[in-house]
């Protein structure tokens, strides 16, 4: 636990469609209570930017929320003068449903695709898959052993792939059921997390972090059968959010 006594001003995106909001905003914020000198403004999108760029850091966990072209351009501008940002699971991802050849991905955001150095495209079924270390040396996965989680496997575009630095990856190949862009039979390794270096400041991007309860649904099916919680299972996940944390407070080790 932190005991530096100097107050500290985090702000928390948990905001979106499909997915657990309570569950998983709650689980951020017991991880942010670790240090209790953090104190967290909680909001559900990202259009408070005043605010936003006055923190010593951002934590997102969103999906399809869509912010106005002047957040995505203040926000940019607040991470090229310095900004941390630990970007999980959702934030990338724009979704269009239901549609006749499966769920679309529309490219409606470039400068916040960038920004993030990814945008979501499909993913397939839940299933389990192996996470390796890309870069074993760095403090952020140092001493993490490559794990199997259950979660959804993030398929997605990248602006500059040259511009992100890999911490964590899979290897997969197959069919997004479901989706409009389904076909990704040719082999491919796929980022799990990443360093988005921008100027000054910089994104983590964590693609895990599924988790989804029986109203989340809504209006598409009044009641999901099955509550997924997938890497949130996984003490590894944990770790890797509360090194995250870290990152985005300023730590470099």
């Amino acid at each position: 636990m932190t005991t530096n006594a100097e107050r500290v001003d985090a702000y928390l995106v948990a905001g979106g469609k499909y997915h657990d909001i309570d569950f998983a905003r709650a689980e951020l914020l017991g991880l942010l209570a670790e240090h209790p000198h953090i104190r967290v403004t909680v909001a559900p999108d990202y259009e408070a930017t005043s605010v936003i760029t006055e923190s010593a850091f951002l934590i997102s966990y969103t999906c399809d929320v869509r912010p106005s072209e002047s957040a995505q351009v203040t926000l940019r501008d607040w991470v090229e003068s310095g900004g941390r940002w630990l970007a999980l699971h959702g934030t990338n991802a724009a979704l269009d449903l239901p549609r006749p050849n499966g769920v679309e991905a529309p490219r409606c955001f470039p400068i916040w695709a960038e920004l993030l150095g990814s945008q979501f495209v499909a993913h397939p079924p839940i299933h389990l898959y192996q996470v390796e270390l890309s870069d074993p040396n760095h403090w952020l996965v140092e001493g993490i052993e490559q794990f199997e989680t259950d979660d959804e496997l993030y398929l997605m575009e990248h602006c500059d792939l040259q511009e992100l630095q890999p911490l964590l990856h899979t290897n997969w190949s197959g069919e997004a059921t479901g989706f409009a862009e389904n076909d990704w039979g040719e082999s491919e390794r796929h980022l799990v997390q990443y360093l988005r270096p921008l100027g000054a400041g910089g994104v983590l991007y964590n693609t895990l972090g599924h988790c989804r309860g029986h109203w989340d649904m809504q209006p598409l099916m009044d009641y999901y059968p099955v509550i997924e919680r997938c890497s949130w299972e996984q003490p590894m996940y944990h770790e890797l959010l509360r090194r995250g944390i870290r990152w985005a407070m300023g730590h470099s080790a």
